[in-house]
């Protein structure tokens, strides 16, 4: 899929489909390319998050920018749902340190193990969300958890983008366990710094994956 997306993308990118062009078919798409649907369909989803190509129902896809700028992850672009995560979930982290109970580190502790097991995206991504919202309810505040629950969609989201395009579910996981060991430490310093270079990560792999380093002519290997 990855292969894919990048070469629909760099086709876009230098221009090979022109904003306001319709991409081939599908099933042009899978003769070329020599790939299954479901792969083909993956990286064209991949495309509509960048926000380079929209589906226009019984139309087919159109090419609606030249180079990706920020990602939408459903109601939200990328760089809002980030500033808000920081704003949110580093001092819930603080809370949920100093006021957690035996219950919650009992359940964060069992989504983390499971999801140090779990192979399949879909099923890691929905443990994520579960794992956030687990450490939003520890901060014993209807708040928090209640704007966490208005971002459960575009969070998963975000998070099935990084894991297929970025590579980051084990490091994820090491760094929810380094939360959970904070949170299980009763250290708000901890917490919060573990959160923070959490959203550290994800800043970084969305920006490797939105801005690729390009290669500079005549730099060598």
């Amino acid at each position: 899929m990855e292969a894919v997306l990048t070469h629909l993308r760099t086709a876009i990118e230098r221009g090979d489909y022109a904003i306001g062009d319709k991409l081939p078919s599908e099933a042009e798409l899978c003769r070329t390319l020599e790939v299954s649907r479901p792969v083909l369909r993956e990286a064209l989803r991949a495309l509509q998050t960048m926000g380079l190509t929209v589906s226009r129902t019984g139309r087919g896809t159109f090419v609606v920018a030249g180079a990706v700028e920020d990602p939408t992850f459903g109601d939200y672009a990328a760089s809002d749902l980030l500033e808000v995560r920081r704003h949110v979930e580093i001092p819930v982290a603080g809370y949920a340190a100093v006021r957690r109970t035996a219950e919650d580190l009992d359940h964060l502790t069992h989504l983390l193990e499971r999801m140090e097991r779990e192979t399949d995206t879909t099923s890691w991504v929905a443990l994520d969300t579960l794992f956030h919202l687990a450490v939003a309810r520890a901060a014993r505040n209807p708040v928090f958890r209640r704007v966490i629950e208005e971002i459960r969609d575009a969070l998963a989201r975000q998070s099935a983008f990084l894991n297929e395009l970025g590579d980051r579910r084990e490091q994820s996981n090491r760094e929810h366990r380094a939360i959970v060991e904070a949170l299980t430490d009763g250290s708000e310093p901890d917490a919060v710094a573990a959160m923070s270079h959490h959203l550290d990560r994800v800043q970084t792999t969305l920006t490797d994956i939105v801005r690729p380093a390009r290669t500079v002519p005549g730099a060598g290997a």
